[in-house]
């Protein structure tokens, strides 16, 4: 096969722009599995749709190569999102509930086009990215899936030229620490094509076959549980279990990174799916007393590590050091970042207030952020500029002998505020760690005599945990690879 055609300039700035403000909304965003996308063919990528437009953000930031996304044409017309997705070359599809002015007809018309559109981008070598549930929801657990990709997929491999290989489909794990929230980790996880050797493509139900093998190579991706309670349960098992495990080899547990946090999760998951159908007794049974630990645990604001930690011996010092360490990080502030908080503290609590009136969901949340950014942010410097050049202005009026030159003021302060922001984030980061720690240094002084029991409690779970996971093949990665990408601040 030929190389693939270089990627246009207007595409690849766009990009650019695209993983600059991820990178900024998550502290770190790890890419696992991008081989597993060709690069001799074209090819659907699908995926849950947790989390509004941030999912596709994260797909186009990581993903090697071009990608076309369709998307609901109501989206076209957002401000800034809208332009950047038209210049993407997003398709815009036609959903019953958004078209008043449609006959449904014309809407099925429409949205034939638009398929015809993404089929003729995939059949040509390139990417397209869709989510079958076609929703974006709040649920721990894949909405309903829809036929639309699968019928895409059909289209695209009828209209692929001969000789060209056949396009694949792409499943794609979206595994957030917390969606919601600003400065969490992100994994984005490319696995293995759908083998469709054995499938035949041309019956008249191969579009509900189809479908069938996509959902369970979501669900596979995904790991969905029944509830949020149930899915942070199983968190507490995995870390409960690490903690456990590097107690008894006389060390910590190694520093968590959401790659470790979603492999451990993925273990969990397929024992506790496997075992409540063997089990469902004694797996009854330990949720309750997990939940049990994990309540008493949060209750004392401590985490599984914490719990080997001597509780008393020093306590007092590290209290004391860690209180020191925030007084400096709020005190000994250099201007530079005082121009950082001073300026980018109003538009970051202004989303805030932006993000809870104007999201209708959770899943809004993050959207309404990281897009309103790219204007409150910009709109912020600028006017810290602009009032620093009439400051200038008006000065000279009083000081004759000051230089005049608030446009080079402006600019500065326009850059310094940009810089501020960045240094205050830092900044802002250490300062909470350092509260993060004294609240669990206070909380082992203050309850130094639960530790014990909650440290037996949390070697019985470890045993009970490994004696049910006894004979079972569970995962040991994240995707089915051999290497991992480390982030996309590497990719290309």
């Amino acid at each position: 096969m030929p190389d693939a055609a270089p990627l246009p300039f207007r595409y690849r700035a766009l990009r650019a722009v695209v993983r600059a403000v991820v990178r900024l909304f998550f502290r770190d965003v790890a890419v696992a599995g991008t081989h597993h996308v060709p690069q001799d063919r074209g090819g659907l990528l699908v995926a849950w749709h947790p989390n509004g437009l941030i999912d596709p953000a994260l797909i186009l930031s990581t993903v090697p190569g071009r990608i076309v996304f369709g998307a609901r044409d109501g989206l076209l017309r957002w401000p800034v999102v809208g332009p950047m997705m038209r210049a993407l070359g997003t398709v815009p599809i036609y959903r019953a509930v958004d078209q008043d002015a449609m006959t449904p007809e014309e809407r099925r018309a429409a949205n034939d086009r638009s398929l015809g559109a993404l089929a003729d981008e995939i059949a040509g070598g390139s990417f397209s990215a869709l989510f079958p549930e076609g929703v974006s929801h709040d649920r721990p657990h894949l909405s309903e899936i829809r036929s639309g990709a699968a019928r895409l997929y059909l289209q695209a491999r009828e209209r692929t030229p001969a000789g060209r290989p056949p396009p694949v489909i792409v499943p794609v794990g979206l595994h957030y620490e917390d969606k919601d929230t600003f400065r969490t980790d992100v994994l984005v996880a490319f696995h293995r094509p759908l083998d469709l050797a054995e499938m035949d493509l041309d019956a008249p139900d191969a579009p509900d076959v189809l479908t069938d093998a996509i959902e369970e190579a979501l669900v596979a991706a995904v790991h969905p549980t029944a509830s949020w309670r149930l899915h942070a349960l199983m968190h507490r098992a995995r870390t409960l279990i690490a903690a456990e495990a590097a107690a008894r080899r006389g060390e910590r547990p190694a520093p968590e990174t959401v790659v470790s946090r979603t492999a451990g999760f993925a273990q969990i998951w397929e024992g506790y799916r496997v075992r409540s159908e063997t089990h469902p007794d004694e797996i009854e049974a330990l949720r309750q007393d997990i939940a049990a630990y994990h309540h008493a645990l949060h209750r004392l604001g401590l985490d599984d590590g914490a719990l080997d930690r001597p509780p008393r011996l020093g306590s007092a010092v590290l209290v004391v050091g860690a209180i020191a360490q925030a007084v400096a990080v709020a005190l000994l502030l250099p201007p530079l970042l005082l121009v950082g908080f001073a300026v980018n503290a109003p538009p970051y609590w202004a989303l805030k207030g932006v993000a809870l009136l104007a999201a209708k969901a959770a899943k809004d949340a993050a959207t309404v952020k990281i897009f309103g950014g790219l204007v409150l942010f910009p709109l912020a410097w600028a006017t810290a500029g602009l009032l620093a050049a009439l400051g200038v202005v008006r000065l000279a009026d009083v000081m004759p002998d000051l230089p005049e030159a608030p446009v080079a003021v402006g600019l500065v302060i326009a850059a310094l505020s940009a810089l501020g922001g960045v240094a205050a984030l830092l900044y802002s980061e250490i300062a909470v760690g350092a509260w993060r720690a004294i609240r669990v240094r206070v909380a082992r002084w203050r309850h130094y005599h639960q530790i014990d029991g909650l440290r037996r409690r949390r070697a019985s779970l470890h045993d009970r945990f490994l004696a049910l996971a006894d004979g079972l093949d569970l995962p040991t990665g994240v995707v089915p690879a051999e290497r991992r990408d480390s982030s996309v601040r590497s990719g290309g």
